[in-house]
């Protein structure tokens, strides 16, 4: 087996050293030939330094530095198109992945399926952050058509054969994940241990992670809109059955309770009305994105380009 390991990096110039140090005593013992791609992700610490360092010093370290920050599954997709071997394992730069799991999710692979994704025990973050995410993957599992596919995550192995059901994917808002779906439905999970952060703090807030929800739900689903579409629906009879009750009561009573009961109707459909049109909103802000010519990434330099 050849394996390409590829690493989005932001921030991490302090662990990049360690994270090498053990790949070095684990990928031989998994593959023939491996390789170790590094994409710089904008990183405004000295990872592109050491990114350069560690490629002159390793000849299976390879680095790739994106002009900006693009975001973590941005610069995934470009180290996962640069892979040059037939099977890639995607891992976060914080350690928190073991590289020492890295034999579960092959052998697991081995057993014929095309995705496996490494999930922990028990993550270490924040209790809201983590029903947050647990949120979110059930979102992105329900995207993928792979609802039996809870446990989605960064540390994950796969065929790179699946790239080609995305070769033609541009636009700014991407989630590997979902793209990977785009070529099989063959998923899996295995329990590998996660350890505490080397270094730093995580770049997720819960800002962040509300935006990639949003993300998932307005770039790769028609589900929000159909949502919109029922409300819009069941509210139109809502206001049918109004207005015969305010017919009835006017022709029994001879009255109607005035400002309050027309108070919360207002505020009952301006609200969906609201709603709906923030999710057609977003939609056209990907629209937007998509037909403003923005790419998904753009490569400033390699380390390669040092070599020649």
């Amino acid at each position: 087996m050849n394996c390409s390991v590829v690493v989005p990096v932001y921030r991490s110039g302090q662990t990049l050293h360690l994270l090498v140090e053990r790949l070095a005593a684990v990928l031989p013992r998994v593959a023939e030939n491996y390789e170790l791609v590094l994409v710089n992700d904008g990183s405004p610490d000295d990872s592109w330094e050491v990114i350069q360092s560690l490629a002159k010093r390793h000849a299976w370290v390879r680095g790739v530095n994106l002009m900006r920050n693009y975001g973590q599954h941005n610069a995934t997709l470009c180290g996962i198109r640069a892979a040059r071997h037939e099977v890639i394992v995607v891992m976060d730069d914080d350690l928190q992945n073991p590289p020492e799991e890295i034999p579960k999710l092959l052998a697991k692979l081995n057993e014929g399926y095309d995705v496996v994704y490494g999930v922990s025990r028990k993550r270490q973050q924040a209790w809201y952050k983590s029903l947050v995410s647990a949120l979110l993957k059930r979102a992105i599992s329900y995207v993928m058509g792979q609802q039996a596919v809870r446990d989605i995550g960064a540390f994950k192995a796969f065929r790179a054969d699946l790239r080609k059901s995305f070769d033609s994917f541009h636009g700014p808002a991407v989630l590997v994940d979902v793209l990977l779906s785009w070529g099989t439905d063959r998923f899996a999970s295995v329990t590998v241990e996660e350890a505490p952060r080397a270094a730093g703090k995580s770049n997720y807030n819960f800002v962040k992670l509300i935006k990639v929800s949003l993300l998932v739900l307005t770039s790769y689903t028609t589900v929000p809109l159909r949502l919109a579409s029922i409300l819009g629906f069941l509210f139109t009879f809502f206001g049918f059955f109004v207005l015969v009750y305010v017919l009835v009561t006017y022709l029994a009573f001879g009255s109607v309770e005035g400002f309050p009961f027309l108070a919360s109707i207002i505020v009952i459909f301006s609200g969906v009305q609201l709603f709906a049109l923030g999710i057609i909103g977003e939609y056209l802000a990907r629209l937007f994105d998509r037909s403003s010519g923005r790419k998904t990434y753009t490569v400033g330099a390699t380390t390669e380009e040092k070599d020649e």
